[in-house]
């Protein structure tokens, strides 16, 4: 899943940013590409955190989402998208049965195979499941 951060360079070359969906999780480098490398760690360990709280992992709404509810936190900057592979934060998996229709699990199964970021079946119901259920949040 990706989540919108967005970034501000300084003049002596150093930069800083935040994750407007994440409350408090903030990013800083030396650099700017040393802070958008320090961006996706800050982003997984708070992450861990909010986990091992039992608290709730925030959704990502898109960068327009930001710009049209408060478009004067957002100048001078510019944005940056994180992937985090969120399977790593929800817990031990569970083997489940379901049903599906034949045609429907063709497809799923093509779509597995020509994106090799799902490993497979399971791991792409779940990340189908997971934006679904962050929509119905916003």
């Amino acid at each position: 899943m990706f989540y919108p951060a967005y970034i501000h360079a300084d003049a002596d070359g150093s930069a800083s940013g935040f994750f407007p969906d994440v409350p408090g999780c903030y990013f800083a480098g030396d650099t700017l590409n040393d802070a958008f490398r320090d961006a996706q760690s800050v982003l997984m360990a708070h992450f861990e955190t909010l986990c091992e709280r039992g608290e709730a992992l925030p959704g990502a709404r898109g960068v327009e989402h930001h710009l049209e509810a408060q478009p004067d936190d957002f100048t001078d900057g510019q944005w940056l998208l994180v992937d985090i592979n969120m399977n790593q934060f929800d817990g031990r998996a569970e083997r489940i049965n379901i049903t599906l229709p034949r045609r429907l699990l063709t497809k799923i199964d093509t779509f597995v195979r020509d994106h090799p970021q799902f490993s497979n079946r399971s791991a792409f119901l779940a990340e189908a499941a997971r934006r679904a259920l962050t929509r119905e949040q916003i």
